[in-house]
Order: C-alpha cells, then sequence, then structure tokens
C-alpha cells in the first residue's frame, strides 16, 4: 500500500474512534465551557484538559525522539499574525456558542441524525472556503502581510532554549510544566474521578491526536510522494470533503476529508447501534438563522486562526507552538463572552 493510500486509510480510522468518542462521552469543547462556566458542571472541561495533558505528551515524546518532525507542521512556523490568529479565535469561540457546538460537534450529531447539524456543517464549509481561496481570501491575506511577525522562539520550548537550555531539555521542561498542570487541574474534581468514561475519553481523544501525527509524520513520509504533517482539525477539512463531493473529479482525498467521513461514519454507527439515531430539525427560522451565522463565524474564524477548537486547542497546542496558545486564547474569551456577560447568547433548543 502506497504512503498517501495508507495516511487516507488510517485518517478514516481514527475519525471512525473519534466520531463514537465523542457521540457517547459528549467531547466538545462549547459544552465544557457551558458546564463550567453557566451550569456549574465541570466534568465535560476536565476531559478536555485530560486530553490536552495526553496529546501534548505523546506528540512531544514523538517529536523528541525524532519520529516526527512537528517543525513541518502549520503550527510551528516562523512569521504569523499575532492580531489574526487572535481575531480568528474570537470569532469561531462566539461561532461555536451561536451553532451551539464546533465543527467535530457538528459532524458528530450530524451522524445521530441532527439535520441542524447539517446546516452547520454546509455554511462553515462554504464560509471556511470563500476565506480559503474564495471572496474573503483578499482581506485575509492583506490582514495576515499588515500584522505579521517573524520571531526567533516560535514554541515554548524554543523560547526557553534561548536562555540556555538544550532543546531536549526544554522540550521535556516546557511539556511537563503544562502536562501535570493539566491533570491536576482535571483529577482534582471529585465528579470527574468518579466518572471512567469522561477520564476514557480524555485519554482516547489526545491518543488520537498523537496518532494523527504519527501517521501523517511518520508513515506518510515519503520522500518521492510526502503528505502534509498534520493532525485533528476540522475546518479547512471539511472545507475540502465538501469540494471533494461536489468535485471529485480531477481531486483527491486527503487525511483531513477521511478523518471528516469517519467521524460521521463513526457516530452514525454507534448512533444506531446505542438506539441514540433521531431526527430532529430547528424549532424556528430564528433558531435556523442564529445557528447559520455561527457556522459563518467559525468557517471565517477557524481559518484565520489556523484551525478551530480541536484543531488549535489540541492538535496546535500539542506542538507547544506560541501561535496556538494565541489562537486559544481568543477561542476560549469568544466562547466566554457568548456564554456570560453583556454579549451572551440567550439559549434557544439544547442540540
Amino acid at each position: 500500500m502506497e504512503s498517501t493510500q495508507l495516511v487516507i486509510l488510517a485518517g478514516l480510522v481514527i475519525g471512525l474512534i473519534y466520531g463514537a468518542v465523542g457521540l457517547l462521552s459528549g467531547f466538545c469543547l462549547m459544552s465544557s465551557m457551558r458546564g463550567w462556566l453557566a451550569q456549574g458542571d465541570g466534568r465535560l472541561v476536565r476531559t478536555y484538559a485530560l486530553a490536552m495533558a495526553v496529546a501534548i505528551a505523546v506528540s512531544q515524546f514523538l517529536a523528541g525522539s525524532g519520529t516526527v518532525d512537528l517543525g513541518k507542521s502549520i503550527y510551528l512556523q516562523q512569521t504569523f499574525s499575532v492580531p489574526v490568529l487572535f481575531l480568528g479565535g474570537l470569532l469561531f469561540g462566539y461561532g461555536m456558542v451561536l451553532s451551539n457546538g464546533c465543527g467535530s460537534r457538528a459532524l458528530v450529531l450530524l451522524g445521530r441524525g441532527n439535520l441542524r447539524s447539517f446546516v452547520v456543517v454546509i455554511v462553515l464549509a462554504i464560509a471556511a472556503q470563500m476565506t480559503l481561496k474564495g471572496l474573503v481570501a483578499p482581506a485575509r491575506i492583506a490582514l495576515v502581510q499588515a500584522s505579521q511577525t517573524t520571531v526567533n522562539a516560535n514554541s515554548l520550548p524554543s523560547l526557553l532554549a534561548t536562555f540556555g537550555a538544550a532543546e531536549s531539555v526544554s522540550r521535556a521542561l516546557a511539556a511537563a510544566a503544562i502536562v501535570v498542570a493539566l491533570i491536576l487541574f482535571a483529577f482534582a474534581h471529585p465528579a470527574f474521578r468518579r466518572s471512567p468514561g469522561q477520564i476514557a475519553a480524555g485519554v482516547l481523544v489526545g491518543l488520537l491526536v498523537a496518532g494523527g501525527w504519527f501517521v501523517t509524520g511518520y508513515l506518510g513520509a515519503d520522500d518521492f510522494n510526502p503528505v502534509p504533517v498534520t493532525s485533528l482539525t476540522f475546518v479547512a477539512p471539511i472545507a475540502d470533503a465538501l469540494q471533494y463531493a461536489m468535485l471529485s473529479t480531477g481531486l483527491t482525498p486527503n487525511f483531513g476529508s477521511a478523518t471528516v467521513a469517519g467521524v460521521f461514519a463513526g457516530s452514525l454507527v454507534t448512533a444506531i447501534a446505542t438506539r441514540r439515531f433521531k431526527l430532529e430539525s430547528y424549532s424556528s427560522p430564528r433558531h435556523m438563522l442564529r445557528s447559520g451565522t455561527g457556522a459563518a463565524l467559525m468557517g471565517i474564524g477557524g481559518v484565520m486562526a489556523f484551525g478551530c477548537s480541536i484543531g488549535q486547542g489540541l492538535t496546535g497546542v500539542s506542538t507547544l507552538a506560541l501561535g496556538s496558545f494565541v489562537a486559544v486564547a481568543g477561542i476560549l474569551i469568544g466562547t466566554t463572552a457568548g456564554l456570560r456577560g453583556s454579549l451572551r447568547v440567550q439559549p434557544l433548543a439544547v442540540a
């Protein structure tokens, strides 16, 4: 089997597992933040924190051992725009609240029969493609060119290395500090410690992120036909998957579009097997408008931020890239603004 075919197959498998785990556990940053800030239930946010800790620990081990070169990913660039990354994160976070979930969650809910998520996926894909290559692209490019900065240190390990520490030591210190803090935060919550399903979900999702790096960075490392080094992310891949579905002639599937298909299929199979499949739709035209608006903001913001709540929140952060922390800060602030304060989005139907 050629490396590209192997990467696509592995992406499909990773997506299948993520779709099943996402449906059974409710894994979602927006749901986590809502439960923590609005409902006083901190279990899901601990699941997300544990997933981040596992993703960082295993991904940095792969990078430190020389198995995967994370420097080839889009996150560890020497030149990036802090304002655009942050603004993109803000738009994505607020859009996530408007749509009642991120792109990956929409795929999971679509597999369960939620037709609202069908609208979210389609609108997100169109908005993302417009921002990548369409009408919005010139404005995005102009903003990036006007505000981008070239840095010597583009990650936490490289920043520590500027103080004289060896690269291996800097990597170990940075990863250990964040991983320990996240694990302590997760397991300090008694209800989370009594939730084996949520603990398993956090560990599995973190391993899937590291698995994506291994698949594309090691199994896909072919000198004659290399594939982009990447892992779980959902904004651009959803756009690519829709484009491939419409114009497959002359196009080839990739790791991202394979994971998108896998997430939907994994959720669908799991929903049918557990009798959770149920067709659902909008409660009102206003609800549909708000959901579609949120999806558009996620598509635009996700491209500007180089990723979503998974693509930057887990995959980007697992590289310890400074730009990823900027984007995640924007996502968290945008989500918080949508859940609390004067810009709070009033709840309608629960997805």
